[in-house]
């Protein structure tokens, strides 16, 4: 691990990402058993799978077996988990200490280890250049301030011919639109763009969602091969009035909140 990326000082706007998922672990506020119990875990494991199955199809934990991968975001562990269980090398990081208390703890239940697992930075990840076999990062580089700067370095981190596998919110979505809808046009804000709306109405402030096109942008630019983006329409967009109006107009493939991209660092020349 890279000595220089510790203690790396923290923006204001860093420090509300911070303090907004140190306070609520990704899925926590689901599970009401007693915190850190293995019931609470499994409370959160059953609510995470059943609202987002499409988890396991895009991140095929069982092929990565004897692999080196790094998730960078764990949350409360419940990724991270299927990694170790199903045999890889698992090295996970997180901002808050919360996640990693939560990580830690969850691994200790199940009498499983990572290989390493610590609070970090996904814009100053503290790993060497081509480390991993696998970055994977399930909704989280939206929320940094710097989402590029976080996708530079998830690249920097994997071997070449190596893989990212990275989900990010669609900005043409039900749930965006639905979210515009109620945060700007409905409290007379109609000329607030949906970019302002995820801003400043979509989990920590100052959340991020990308169109296809600016998702592709932003790997392709940084010299990735793009494998695959496949838009999810979750469950979150079906619990709007918007997903059948916009399935008819664009598509049901066009315009699912989760955006799964898929992409291999080139091998070297």
């Amino acid at each position: 691990m890279r000595s220089d990326c510790k203690d790396m000082p923290m923006t204001a706007e860093k420090r509300q990402v911070y303090e907004y998922w140190n306070e609520t672990v990704c899925c926590s506020t689901h599970a009401t058993s007693d915190p850190l119990s293995r019931e609470y875990f499994e409370e959160i494991e059953h609510y995470k799978y059943c609202n987002e199955p499409e988890l396991h199809a895009f991140a095929q934990f069982s092929r990565y077996r004897g692999k080196k991968v790094l998730e960078v975001g764990v949350g409360a562990g419940t990724d991270f988990l299927q990694w170790v269980r199903c045999g890889a090398e698992a090295h996970g990081v997180d901002l808050t200490p919360a996640a990693i208390a939560h990580t830690t703890t969850r691994l200790d239940a199940y009498g499983l280890k990572a290989a390493s697992l610590g609070v970090a930075d996904c814009e100053h990840l503290p790993f060497d250049d081509g480390t991993f076999d696998l970055v994977y990062s399930w909704g989280v580089i939206h929320h940094t301030p710097d989402t590029g700067a976080a996708l530079s370095e998830l690249i920097r981190t994997v071997r070449p011919g190596g893989e990212i596998k990275v989900m990010i919110y669609n900005r043409h979505s039900p749930v965006a639109l639905y979210r515009w809808w109620k945060m700007a046009a409905l409290k007379g804000k109609p000329w607030k763009s949906l970019n302002w709306v995820m801003d400043h109405h979509m989990e920590s402030k100052g959340s991020k969602a990308y169109t296809e096109a600016e998702a592709r942008a932003m790997f392709e630019s940084r010299g990735t091969t793009l494998e695959s983006i496949t838009k999810y329409l979750t469950c979150y967009d079906r619990r709007t009035p918007l997903t059948k109006p916009m399935s008819l107009l664009m598509g049901p493939e066009n315009i699912g909140w989760f955006m799964g991209i898929h992409a291999r660092k080139p091998e070297k020349n």
